[in-house]
């Protein structure tokens, strides 16, 4: 046996032991992280316990971010900041608990594809980071720790 092989049966038998569970939460906090930082940047208002709140109050910085560096096609500039703010902002949520999970990751994959066709294309690297849990959940779904699974067994 070689050392390849060696190795390869090892991390196979680690990745036996970890429960897809943990999978599932960290696919789902990761995504959650991504999204609900990059909404934390996009809204205006009073922080409460460190995080802002107020996802219907798209700030000034935004708006021009859309209307000059962004500059999607087809959308005017406010509707696209309030699309992505408040949709960053709520689909972080569900995805977080686990409720409408492959519906949001859809929508997250679809932003994302947008992000990086018109917004940054010399950032696949990063959009691809972002794609593989978004892939996962879709596939997956949430998991047993999920608002999705409780909702089945009802």
């Amino acid at each position: 046996m070689t050392i390849f092989n060696k190795i390869d049966r090892f991390a196979k038998t680690l990745g036996d032991i970890i429960p897809e569970a943990v999978l599932s939460i960290s696919a789902r906090v990761s995504v959650f992280m991504i999204f609900w930082l990059s909404a934390q940047t996009k809204i205006g208002g009073d922080a409460i316990f460190g995080q802002k709140w107020m996802f219907w109050n798209v700030s000034q910085t935004t708006l021009l971010l859309f209307e000059y560096d962004y500059a999607l096609p087809l959308i005017p500039a406010d509707i696209a900041a309030y699309l992505a703010s408040i949709t960053e902002f709520l689909i972080s949520i569900l995805i977080l608990v686990g409720f409408m999970t492959r519906a949001s990751a859809l929508i997250f994959i679809i932003m994302t594809l947008i992000i990086e066709i018109f917004v940054y294309p010399e950032a696949w690297a990063t959009h691809l980071l972002w794609l593989v849990p978004l892939l996962y959940i879709l596939k997956q779904g949430a998991g047993v720790f999920s608002v999705d699974s409780l909702l089945k067994k009802t």
